[in-house]
């Protein structure tokens, strides 16, 4: 099976979300389906890796307005909208906002399949790129007031004795902090400092 995330079908067609999971479960995908937005929100509290093919015209909370509230919540989940009755300005809107393809029903189960495959390389990166930064923002947790300032200092480029100076201490007392931070971030040039610190947002 896809092990890169799951795929949840949101439609309120019983026989659409029926076919959909059977067409992308075998095709190789991890498929969850629920009948309205509202269910989603209920049953999937904690964000998985994957993508969401929703119907745009659902009863109760429209795809659009699932769109929103996914967005207000911090969501990185990737969208496919799908709809029998869309039109041009609603699918730029939905891909202005971040959307993968807008699909107008009936389509062809290459372009789901493609779009399915875009969604979900795009969840794996952004689910790596989010991982590194709580890992950096973890490194950079472990560092103490003084070498966090250091930290910032050493992103202006500034030298060990530049630093010295405007901490007023002596430059060898900066030359060890440079090595505990080293040490901590787990990291041997002053590039893969600046690296760490910049995915953790110390600046």
């Amino acid at each position: 099976m896809d092990n890169r995330g799951t795929v949840f079908i949101i439609d309120d067609d019983t026989s659409i979300r029926r076919s959909l999971s059977m067409f992308l479960g075998a095709s190789g995908f991890t498929v969850k389906t629920f009948p309205s937005s509202e269910e989603y929100l209920e049953k999937v509290q904690i964000e998985e890796a994957g993508c969401i093919i929703l119907d745009v015209n659902l009863s109760g909370k429209s795809g659009l307005e699932l769109q929103e509230e996914l967005i207000a919540r911090g969501s990185s989940l990737p969208i496919i909208f799908m709809t029998g009755q869309g039109n041009i300005p609603m699918s730029v809107q939905t891909l202005k906002r971040g959307a993968i393809n807008f699909l107008e029903k009936p389509f062809k189960d290459e372009e789901l399949l493609k779009s399915v495959e875009e969604a979900l390389e795009r969840s794996r990166k952004l689910t790596s790129e989010r991982e590194e930064i709580l890992a950096a923002r973890t490194l950079v947790d472990a560092l103490t007031p003084r070498e966090r300032e250091i930290l910032k200092f050493l992103h202006t480029g500034m030298l060990n004795k530049q630093i010295a100076s405007e901490l007023e201490i002596a430059e060898q007392t900066v030359k060890i902090h440079r090595h505990s931070i080293s040490e901590k971030l787990g990291v041997k040039s002053l590039a893969e400092i600046i690296r760490i610190s910049s995915k953790a947002g110390i600046i």
